[in-house]
């Protein structure tokens, strides 16, 4: 009861005092930090009164557990540096400094202060966090603080969000006609948080009509946040689809057009995504100013790097190899072997992190339940910009019409004047560039490690088949609908099922209709 009581203090303490002239003292600020528990929240209680910014700096400082005292005096200490939280000047931290000790119910009170002095911020972003933190942590001793934050409030977004937390705190009010408003209000909330929440009132609810009223809120809210779910589940699939288009572009080429079955098409992904790890490591070592910036030179670095191994590959074995694609295979899976074991002897065995730039942090929220995470939407973006270059370089440039014509009638070709070799060491090397360009993409949303392109091989030969060898619409229309139909049956039958499912469907599927989604046509048809 005292607990209540002393808590209640604060809030009316906090509603009162966010406009009061006095600012944080040096008393209060070390009673806040050391004695008796009791003691220490009724120096809270007086700090919090005031309301000032200093004082929502050092609860913020306790919070963060920053916070030490030395002879008596109080110290913030961040990165080394002392302040002191009555002046803001800083002051040396003597070595006997001691960190101040809080346990549960103090940690309680100091978040109750700061949600009380957020709630009146100017910043509506502030406000707008406090009544969610608020919402998310139920508190019935909150009710009056939220009755006077709705009653200042003019954006109507916060307004909402307030009256959601108070409807939210009074759920688990004595007063069934309180639960039952509660339990309305809250059908118009939006938020993940609040099934749980009304859940659990559920469980322990004997008051038929407030009962009833928590089934219909629940439905509410569910049906609110279930598109939110499918646009979350359309979203993933169509970012494994992305990535899956990424990983089988340079296989359309290099067993699509070349029919060269490059099983080390992974451990070329994978020389792309350690090139990225290279080139964010110089550039965090001699340009850390730029640092953001290491991503697009990486791009291009990845296709290099593994269009001039793919170069190599091409010029030393796989030319020896055209029309035999057993033998290629069984080359290239030994390849493969090589350039993992390479890999671990230069960069060892063990994944190496590729940390994204500031710009691919975060997420993009559309919905309070739809998250979309900014790696994975601009890998969408880039995976479609590779697409329209690919497809743009093939139909449209000297080098693709080359390409297609060898493809098409080699000896034809070779009767014109075309240089066949070069024209495929050109073609094997753009397929391994782009190959490097869907690791430097992984590697930001993932580890990389030696075995990253086993994960993917197989996958990508199955996006080949199933759109239709040497067909890039094909293959657009195999990647995404693959990684759709992954994702929309994990919902229902689990990843590993999900997996199977999909495997049975391109076996029957390649049965009936073995040149894929798309047939070759003309002279490439009939050779």
């Amino acid at each position: 009861m005292k607990r209540w009581i002393v808590k209640g203090a604060l809030i009316a303490c906090a509603m009162w005092g966010l406009t009061a002239a006095q600012a944080l003292t040096k008393d209060e600020a070390r009673g806040i930090a050391v004695g008796e528990s009791d003691a220490r929240i009724e120096a809270l209680t007086k700090a919090v009164a005031q309301g000032d910014d200093k004082t929502a700096l050092y609860l913020q400082a306790l919070a963060d557990d920053v916070v030490k005292i030395a002879n008596g005096q109080v110290l913030v200490v961040r990165d080394g540096q002392g302040t002191d939280p009555v002046t803001g000047q800083a002051v040396p931290v003597p070595p006997d400094a001691e960190d101040v000790m809080l346990n549960n119910r103090l940690r309680g009170e100091i978040d109750t202060a700061l949600a009380a002095l957020k709630l009146f911020s100017a910043d509506v972003k502030v406000r707008r966090q406090a009544a969610l933190s608020l919402l998310k942590e139920p508190d019935a001793s909150r009710a009056p603080l939220l009755e006077k934050a709705l009653a200042t409030e003019k954006d109507s977004a916060v307004q909402s969000l307030v009256r959601q937390a108070r409807a939210a705190a009074l759920l688990s009010s004595e007063i069934p006609n309180d639960r039952l408003l509660a339990a309305r209000e809250l059908a118009d909330s939006q938020q993940p948080e609040t099934l749980l929440l009304l859940n659990q009132q559920l469980a322990q609810e004997q008051e038929p009509s407030v009962k009833q009223q928590i089934q219909t809120s629940l439905a509410a809210v569910q049906g609110s946040l279930s598109w939110g779910e499918r646009l979350g589940t359309l979203f993933t699939g169509a970012s494994l689809g992305s990535i899956l288009l990424l990983v089988a572009l340079g296989l359309a080429i290099t067993y699509g057009l070349m029919g060269v079955i490059n099983m080390a098409h992974g451990e070329l992904m994978m020389i792309g995504a350690y090139a990225t790890y290279v080139v964010q490591a110089l550039f965090r070592e001699h340009l850390p100013q730029a640092f953001d910036a290491y991503l697009l030179v990486a791009i291009p670095v990845a296709f290099i790097t593994s269009a001039l191994v793919g170069a190599v590959m091409e010029r030393t074995v796989i030319k020896h190899l055209y029309g035999r694609p057993l033998e290629t295979l069984l080359a290239t899976w030994g390849i493969s072997l090589v350039l993992m074991q390479g890999v671990r002897s230069l960069f060892g065995a063990q994944n190496v992190g590729v940390e994204n730039p500031s710009w691919m942090s975060g997420s993009l929220q559309l919905l309070p339940n739809l998250q979309l995470p900014w790696n994975r939407v601009l890998i969408i973006v880039f995976a479609a910009a590779v697409l329209i270059g690919v497809a743009l370089l093939i139909s449209k440039t000297r080098l693709g019409l080359f390409v297609r014509g060898v493809t098409q009638n080699r000896p034809m070709a070779s009767c014109m004047g075309v240089n066949t070799a070069r024209i495929d060491t050109y073609a094997f090397a753009l397929g391994s560039g782009i190959a490097g360009l869907a690791g430097c993409a992984l590697s930001q949303v993932g580890n990389v490690g030696p075995d990253l392109g086993q994960s993917y091989i197989v996958d990508s030969f199955m996006v080949v088949v199933l759109g239709g060898v040497g067909q890039l619409a094909g293959t657009v229309y195999a990647a995404l609908g693959l990684g759709l139909a992954n994702k929309l049956l994990e919902g229902w039958t689990g990843a590993v099922l999900a997996k199977i499912a999909v495997l049975v469907f391109i076996i029957v599927f390649i049965q009936k209709r073995p040149q894929g989604i798309f047939a070759m046509k003309g002279r490439s048809a009939e050779a």
